[in-house]
């Protein structure tokens, strides 16, 4: 692990998941049409992750693309899966701080789905992405919320907020977009299935790898996550928690 990069428990965690948000490849896909792409249209993907949007979406609808990502591990597995698809002419994958980073030419769609931490929230990565958006491009915005209102701090805590206000109801979020100029076009929300498909997979990877490593110094931790995760899940995440991709264009 380089100084830039995440720690190996998210290497572990994702395992062989090429998708890494609570979102199917038939989802990525209705996203992909939803939003009438055109061949040979941009696209800046912050926090790329293993580059499945992108290269997809290269082999689907020609687009080409960037994806920036602080993993040196998703990274090496993006620039894999856009070799093994065939589109490693269209696409192109950068270690780096996606927070930072501004393409060298304003695209047509630039998308963080499921990092807003880049921003510090929605409003601040929102300006992250219009910097290298051109007049009149789409943004593409992937956010957790809030299903149902989570009663006290013990459901905060298993879905991983730390306030009741990290996260708003879905009303609440489109008017977000609203109030930071953006006009919601399109959404695809993930629902408890696709949330349990990515929970579970998390599980079986954990366990595979504490099978395979139970000497190495992250055992401990990763076991006691595998014993508390999968009840925390279905108590409180795949409940009280949504999660969706958004478009948007500048009002």
């Amino acid at each position: 692990m380089t100084a830039l990069d995440l720690p190996r428990s998210f290497t572990i965690r994702e395992g062989d998941l090429r998708i890494l948000n609570p979102f199917d490849d038939a989802r990525l896909a209705t996203l992909g049409r939803a939003i009438k792409l055109r061949p040979g249209a941009s696209i800046l993907d912050l926090c790329s992750g293993k580059g499945e949007l992108l290269c997809t979406w290269a082999r689907d609808h020609g687009v080409t693309g960037t994806g920036v990502d602080i993993s040196t591990a998703f990274t090496a597995a993006a620039r894999a899966r856009a070799a093994e698809l065939g589109v490693a002419d269209r696409v192109r994958f950068v270690h780096g701080d996606a927070a930072t980073y501004v393409p060298e030419q304003r695209v047509d769609l630039a998308a963080c789905v499921g990092a807003t931490w880049i921003g510090g929230g929605v409003p601040g990565t929102l300006e992250i992405l219009e910097r290298g958006l051109r007049p009149g491009g789409m943004v593409l915005v992937g956010e957790p919320y809030w299903r149902l209102d989570p009663p006290d701090e013990e459901t905060l805590a298993g879905c991983h907020a730390r306030s009741r206000e990290e996260f708003h109801d879905l009303p609440g979020l489109v008017g977000l977009f609203g109030e930071c100029g953006w006009d919601l076009v399109e959404m695809v929300l993930a629902d408890q299935d696709s949330w349990d498909r990515y929970a579970a997979a998390h599980w079986l990877n954990l366990r595979r790898w504490l099978d395979a490593n139970p000497d190495d110094e992250l055992a401990g931790e990763l076991r006691r996550e595998l014993t508390e995760d999968p009840v925390r899940h279905v108590r409180y995440q795949r409940e009280y928690l949504g999660w969706g991709v958004f478009a948007l264009l500048r009002r």
